[in-house]
């Protein structure tokens, strides 16, 4: 094992890449780190998706579909936002990442009815259904943004 003056004395040891490697504790801590940061953000989600969902449908007056729809995009927008600066500190917001951000939200979305579907059809009571749903929705969501949206900035 190197010592850590040894380490400190190489060229390249100011990229992140090689202090994660001589410390893989500290990435265990950032990858932990990120996961709550990145469930934190969903739970804002969940709120500005409650509060414009209500706003338009009730006080704008759109049909519960259209404002569950535009809700839904409203709270993905912060979530993509958020999760850009804050979650996965990178530069600058892209299109790019956020159109696989908004991919990664809709195959997680789409996993997380058919789980509820699917538990209810053998028996489990439709709330505790959708927690599992949300829970496997969620991993999906995660492993999608640090592998593939957010990728090499992960």
């Amino acid at each position: 094992m190197p010592t850590l003056h040894r380490i400190l004395a190489q060229p390249d040891f100011r990229s992140p890449v090689v202090i994660m490697r001589t410390f893989p504790l500290l990435s265990r801590r950032r990858d932990s780190s990120r996961l709550a940061r990145f469930a934190i953000v969903g739970g804002v989600g969940i709120a500005i998706n409650m509060l414009a969902l209500l706003l338009l449908s009730r006080c704008v007056g759109l049909p519960l579909a259209a404002a569950s729809a535009l809700a839904v995009e409203l709270s993905a927008i912060s979530n993509y936002l958020l999760n850009d600066s804050w979650t996965f500190a990178a530069r600058t917001p892209t299109v790019k990442r956020f159109a696989k951000f908004n991919v990664a939200a809709v195959l997680g979305l789409a996993l997380n009815v058919f789980t509820v579907w699917f538990l209810t059809r053998l028996g489990l009571y439709f709330l505790a259904a959708n927690l599992v749903g949300i829970a496997v929705g969620f991993t999906l969501n995660y492993s999608f943004s640090v592998s593939w949206v957010w990728g090499r900035a992960a």
